[in-house]
């Protein structure tokens, strides 16, 4: 284990309380919290290269998933390099040529993406040992339990006003986010913690009531919140951490397992009715019938298919999907329409093709270091990988349908558990193996207490 210094210290500490902040913060979507998450970024950088003069060393992670993430910021700038001028237009010249519609927006999204970076860097640098890697796991699971509570209560006393003062009348807020979609994909990936390490085994049986009560109560709100993205994408994570989680050669494990799953959904959607009765269902087929130009998803859908046709393939340049659309809207223009409701499309229509295959690429490394950790001997950090990678595999479903991962509280979140994917598959030298040294013990007393019948025939002999 590396030397703890008091500049790792404080990085650790600043790591944690990002994932509070930014949620707590209206997801972090206001330019004031989005100054305050890049300076806290500045201060964690400031402090890396005080703790490396300090101890001598530039400790930092060589894990390749931080690759794409470097590749997709050089090609943010590479989008903004002037190639020529533009021709002369209504009397303008000079007009710099460059891939980017809205240069502006593609170097802010670029430096967005890279503020990200810094910290995935620092999460797989500063969380090195088990301790750090238990109470990154705890407070995940703690929050997300707080989170969802207050969420409900806010739901019951004022569902219009965000925690009873910052009122929204067009949009429908959820917990502290404006957007409800939003809470509920943080809190799928909030409940996917506790599941895999539940699901695996690695909690104390003195503790599983609390987990239990922990995931449904998050379980309640996200179904609560009325996101149709957020239910395909809870029961999307209950169907794949059976998948993971359960030999296919076992057909009782894999009926136990599947009848707690079903046991856990019941129990969720019987809570979201008896607090937010028959609405709290209904609520989530409203959005279907929606009006709403801004959210009629098939509409953007097709007219991000023509931006992504015309703009092929280096796209429109990072956030300039909405001054593409325009140009492509078939409707009468009156409402702005700034993001495609599609995380895939988005990201063709920004980057095309060579963005996607860097975002593919991404997501193969993601789950071939998830799939390689899940098998690790030490069933905490196995329950640790399952539930990182199946709150991944949850957020990937739900971008299908919205735009969540522009939301900074998701995407810190969603890096977050990148990187415990990542650092799943670490032997820490204080590795939690509570669960490993009393199976051991067990198998021991066990094989202690059996008298081979050799060796019971030699004694009888002897006494004879």
């Amino acid at each position: 284990m590396n030397e703890t210094t008091l500049a790792s210290k404080i990085i650790f500490f600043l790591l944690c309380a990002a994932i509070v902040v930014t949620a707590l913060a209206y997801g972090t979507v206001h330019q004031p919290t989005i100054s305050l998450f890049y300076l806290t970024g500045v201060i964690i950088a400031v402090l890396w290269a005080f703790d490396a003069f300090r101890s001598g060393v530039l400790r930092f992670s060589k894990n390749s998933i931080q690759i794409p993430l470097l590749a997709i910021v050089i090609y943010g700038f590479i989008q903004i390099i002037p190639f020529g001028t533009l021709a002369e237009t209504a009397g303008v010249s000079g007009i710099p040529r460059t891939i980017s519609l809205e240069p502006f927006w593609t170097k802010v999204f670029t430096l967005h993406i890279f503020g990200f970076l810094i910290y995935l860097a620092a999460l797989l640098t500063f969380v090195d040992s088990g301790k750090r890697l238990k109470k990154l796991v705890t407070l995940i699971t703690i929050f997300g339990f707080a989170f969802a509570f207050f969420a409900i209560l806010q739901y019951v006393l004022s569902p219009t006003k965000i925690y009873g003062i910052y009122e929204q009348v067009n949009v429908q807020p959820f917990g502290s986010f404006v957007n409800r979609h939003n809470f509920a994909a943080y809190i799928e990936m909030a409940i996917a913690i506790p599941l895999g390490l539940l699901f695996v085994g690695a909690v104390h049986k003195d503790k599983r009531l609390l987990y239990v009560t922990a995931i449904g109560l998050m379980g309640v709100a996200l179904i609560l919140s009325g996101s149709r993205g957020g239910l395909v994408a809870l029961l999307a994570q209950v169907f794949f951490l059976l998948i993971l989680t359960t030999e296919t050669k076992n057909s009782g494990q894999l009926l136990l397992k599947g009848g707690f799953a079903v046991l856990l959904l019941a129990t969720i959607i019987a809570g979201a009715m008896l607090i937010g009765g028959e609405s709290s269902l209904t609520r989530i087929a409203e959005t279907a019938s929606s009006n709403d130009i801004t959210t009629n998803r098939t509409h953007i859908w097709n007219v991000s298919l023509e931006v992504i046709k015309n703009y092929f393939p280096f796209g429109t340049g990072l956030g300039g999907f909405a001054s593409a659309y325009t140009k492509y809207d078939t409707f009468s223009g009156i409402e702005r329409v700034e993001q495609a409701h599609n995380d895939y499309l988005q990201i063709l229509t920004d980057t095309g093709l060579i963005g996607f295959i860097i975002a593919a690429f991404f997501v193969f490394l993601l789950f071939k270091t998830g799939l390689r950790n899940i098998k690790s001997p030490n069933i905490y950090r196995r329950g640790v990988a399952i539930g990182a990678l199946t709150g991944c595999f949850g957020i990937l479903i739900h971008s299908i349908f919205d735009f969540v991962l522009h939301t900074t509280a998701i995407t810190y979140l969603f890096t977050t558990l990148t990187a415990l994917v990542v650092l799943s598959g670490t032997d820490f030298i204080d590795d939690v193996r509570d669960f490993d040294e009393r199976k051991s013990r067990r198998k021991s007393k066990e094989s202690a207490s059996v008298t081979p019948i050799s060796e019971g025939k030699r004694k009888r002999k002897d006494v004879n």
